[in-house]
């Protein structure tokens, strides 16, 4: 079974952080009472009162979402839920959904949060926090993807939980490739050598270009490095050792022989366009290429594709973590309700809804175990992919984290250009950091 491949050590840490995200809250920050009347008097035989909550999300254009509803107001035939769809662009959405919530406005309930929206919204006084929630309906967080439980997780409280999240994966040529390489000094070596085989111009292509995923990237290296930009404490521990061993192989990486001369210019969609060609004998991208990949209307490499977690560093494998979580709006109404839906979405049930449907990547542990969640996408059959998603680690917690990105992407592309030493992108990021978190 699937499962069985996930680590002790990850249920383990699964379960450390389920303990700390239980910790009861304030007083002030418990859920409002259920949209009932209180005291009313009893009556006997009186249809509960029927009550309509919205659910926020960028459009479905699957069944998936319809079909979750309909089974959630199958059990709960007293809860509506109107689903209201925003833009699938990350920036407008979030955009749209600051504006709604800075106005303390009560129109939503529940909402979709991308995984590096909590901690802004939570500390913005956006969201209900869910840690008495969880106790008091036993939610066992230690059978979540940890990434995801972690991303929700932001000063001592539990914001939000994970619906699907995705990681980035290693892909590779399999027809060229004996061994997958295991380390990120493994994958350079292989892919100078193996550069021209095949067909193949580059021996591995990624996300260079100044934007997020240069962003990601360099958290994905910091990380397999055993360093983090911001430590659970809230410190700024961009500036260690560690650190500056990832963002050297960062660097080592982009100035490969076996890279693109124009990686700077790569993006997800570069990348792709690559690999699908058969340009390229590995490629870095996320679990949304292995379908294109393996088309043959659309790859010349289909049926010739592998995939693997990336390569660790000194310290492990880290993926960055993608996807979306859901959190209760802070003014709803129905946070009952709310908080009914939003246990459901998460739920075994609901998440294999999803799965099936929309074939996004569940987050409930055992459902990759489930013939039904398999048949919906090879990927959730495959132990590779399970690994890899087990690897994954939240983008830096932070209500700043737009801002740090930013920072993070024009530092390191000059270290990149050579406009700057690793130690001078280090030190600055370091005090630009701490400037924009208000940190001394």
């Amino acid at each position: 079974m699937l499962k069985k491949a996930l680590s002790t050590t990850l249920v383990f840490s699964l379960a450390a952080a389920a303990l700390s995200a239980c910790g009861g809250s304030n007083p002030q920050d418990q859920a409002p009472a259920p949209s009932s009347t209180p005291n009313a008097p009893a009556a006997e035989n009186k249809p509960a009162e029927k009550v309509k909550i919205v659910f926020s999300q960028g459009a479905d254009q699957t069944e998936g979402t319809k079909k979750l509803v309909a089974a959630f107001q199958a059990k709960f035939p007293n809860i509506e839920v109107e689903v209201r769809d925003f833009p699938n662009d990350s920036s407008q959405m979030h955009d749209q959904l600051v504006t709604i919530l800075g106005g303390k406005s009560a129109e939503i309930d529940v909402i979709n949060l991308d995984v590096v929206w909590p901690a802004e919204f939570a500390q913005a006084g956006f969201l209900l926090p869910l840690d008495r929630l969880i106790q008091e309906d036993k939610v066992d967080l230690t059978k979540y993807l940890k990434g995801g439980i972690d991303a929700g997780y932001f000063n001592g409280q539990q914001w939000a939980l994970p619906r699907y999240n995705n990681a980035g994966l290693l892909y590779y040529r399999k027809d060229i490739v004996k061994e997958v390489p295991k380390t990120w000094d493994d994958l350079l070596k292989q892919a100078e050598a193996l550069k021209g085989q095949g067909g193949t111009k580059y021996g591995f292509v990624t996300q260079g270009k100044q934007y997020e995923g240069l962003t990601v990237g360099f958290t994905e290296l910091v990380s397999a490095y055993g360093g983090k930009i911001i430590d659970d404490k809230g410190n700024v521990t961009v500036n260690s050792p560690e650190a500056l061993k990832g963002l050297k192989k960062l660097i080592e990486i982009q100035k490969s022989q076996s890279v693109p001369a124009n990686l700077n210019t790569f993006t997800e969609k570069e990348t792709l366009n690559a690999f699908l060609e058969g340009s390229a004998v590995f490629a870095r991208h996320w679990p949304a290429l292995y379908a294109q990949a393996n088309d043959p209307k659309l790859s010349k490499v289909a049926g010739n594709v592998g995939i693997a977690a990336l390569p660790a560093g000194d310290a492990r494998s880290a993926a960055a973590l993608g996807g979306w979580l859901a959190a209760i709006n802070k003014y709803s109404k129905h946070p009952k309700e709310a908080w009914e839906f939003l246990k459901f979405a998460v739920s075994p049930e609901g998440q294999k809804i999803i799965a099936v449907n929309s074939t996004q990547t569940p987050t409930y542990l055992s459902l990759f175990d489930d013939a039904e969640v398999q048949k919906a996408s090879p990927l959730f059959a495959s132990r590779d992919f399970v690994n890899g998603l087990s690897s994954a680690i939240p983008r830096t917690i932070t209500p700043q984290y737009a801002k740090i990105s930013g920072l993070i992407q024009v530092e390191v592309s000059k270290a990149i250009a050579g406009e700057q030493t690793p130690e001078q992108a280090l030190s600055n990021l370091e005090s630009q950091i701490k400037q924009a978190i208000g940190s001394k």
